[in-house]
């Protein structure tokens, strides 16, 4: 069955992807770009999707130490000397943090695979040498430019229009690889072509390494998702028709806004996301939900089902991703992008009303909660004049928190429906999929 895993892709890797079981693999990673990327839902709201910085911390360290033990000889060597060359700085810490991922997926990989590592040229020169390493020069096949026209022109120096996707086979002698000729069309008969039904000169060609014709999503596009980074279906749907067959397994480590899955499920393939941010789940399910042509069966895997299952996510993955994951599960819900001195924002809730968009605040606690609480977040939906506010409880509420959050007056749809200004919904409703009694 289809899967998408919420949580780290290297724990998912090594816990739950068997050897040799995929035939075909694209990864869009983060670049170390030193930028955040935000989803923007409207004007009003946004929040982070993913914080492309990369810092050397402990936990970098313990990582690198791994990899020298753990590793072939060749990858220890070239991490080693990027070490001697790069030090701690940030580059060296992503690095350390992609070469686990590109073992993991090697190993997954069937001896018949692909991989295609999507990146741009802030670290494509140091994942050369890594893919090298780890999957052999002499299965390296291609160095693609994916070519588009955008936004980002500038007099400064010559405009950056292209990423880059290394295309590695696991075995040279093996790997799959259909040749789908491409239609050119041209303005005069050159090369004795054939000519269309509009009488347009065209011949079908063998594909070349730098593709022109698929253009970015743009603002405008009907696919657009509002994830930062998205990548067009046309893209994926050219590497997954090239390098895999129906039926095969396609896997995506840093799924985003679900596009390989999308263009997998359209082609008759299976599929496999993995994320850690539980965004990802959310444009997955809602992507598939409005293209009523996809039947898909899949699971979500790493969500927790139970009270015990999100005592976990606490303790495991920390109180933010909880907040975001929580937040995600109330339909409209957008976790806050700001973290800490949030004023007990931590995420917002918008609904459209005749004349105006409209907003609630919520506020997420996981832990021992009080009538204060409530309180707090009547405050903080007065002084940042949002219409209503909704308090998130790990915890059961007390009698008396449930007697101030009705003790205040009602909000009113354009109908003269009324509804509740302050509610209070806890972590085991969510799970039970009572809904917001909000518009």
């Amino acid at each position: 069955m289809n899967k998408i895993y919420f949580g780290d892709n290297l724990d998912v890797l090594r816990k739950h992807i068997k050897d040799e079981s995929v035939d075909l693999i694209y990864l869009d990673p983060p670049f170390n770009s030193k930028r955040a990327y935000n989803i923007v839902h409207n004007k009003e709201a946004q929040f982070k999707a993913f914080d492309d910085t990369w810092h050397w911390t402990d936990e970098t360290a313990v990582q690198y130490e791994y990899l020298l033990k753990h590793s072939t000889t060749s990858v220890a060597n070239t991490i080693s000397s990027f070490r001697t060359m790069l030090d701690t700085n940030n580059m060296m810490a992503y690095l350390t943090m992609m070469t686990p991922r590109l073992m993991e997926l090697h190993r997954v990989l069937k001896d018949t695979g692909s991989i295609y590592l999507h990146c741009d040229p802030t670290a494509s020169h140091y994942l050369k040498i890594i893919m090298d390493n780890i999957f052999g020069i002499k299965n390296f096949q291609n160095e693609i430019v994916w070519c588009y026209r955008s936004g980002g022109a500038t007099k400064k120096r010559f405009s950056r229009k292209h990423d880059v996707l290394f295309f590695y086979s696991k075995e040279y002698k093996k790997f799959n690889y259909n040749c789908i000729k491409e239609r050119v069309y041209y303005d005069k008969p050159f090369f004795s072509p054939e000519q269309d039904e509009e009488g347009r000169y065209y011949a079908d060609v063998l594909p070349v390494d730098w593709w022109t014709g698929i253009q970015p999503v743009l603002n405008l596009s009907k696919e657009r998702t509002e994830y930062p980074t998205q990548k067009p279906l046309a893209l994926l749907e050219r590497i997954i028709k090239a390098s895999s067959n129906k039926g095969d397994i396609i896997l995506d480590p840093f799924c985003g806004c679900a596009t390989t899955m999308i263009a997998s499920e359209k082609l008759g393939r299976q599929w496999i996301g993995i994320d850690i941010v539980y965004q990802s789940v959310v444009l997955l399910k809602e992507r598939l939900r409005k293209n009523s042509i996809f039947k898909a069966e899949y699971s979500v895997e790493g969500e927790p089902t139970t009270l015990e299952g999100v005592e976990s996510l606490i303790k495991e993955r920390g109180e933010f991703r909880f907040q975001d994951w929580i937040i995600g599960r109330v339909k409209g819900g957008i976790p806050n992008d700001k973290k800490t001195a949030d004023k007990g924002v931590d995420g917002l809730y918008f609904w459209e009303d005749a004349k105006r968009t409209k907003k609630a605040i919520i506020s997420v606690k996981s832990g021992i909660v009080h009538p204060s609480d409530i309180r707090d977040l009547a405050g903080t939906v007065d002084s940042s004049k949002a219409d209503a506010g909704i308090f998130l409880t790990l915890k059961e509420p007390t009698p008396k928190m449930k007697e101030v959050s009705n003790s205040y007056e009602f909000i009113y749809d354009c109908m003269g429906k009324r509804y509740p200004k302050i509610q209070i919904l806890t972590v085991q409703e969510i799970l039970d999929r009572k809904k917001l009694n909000l518009p």
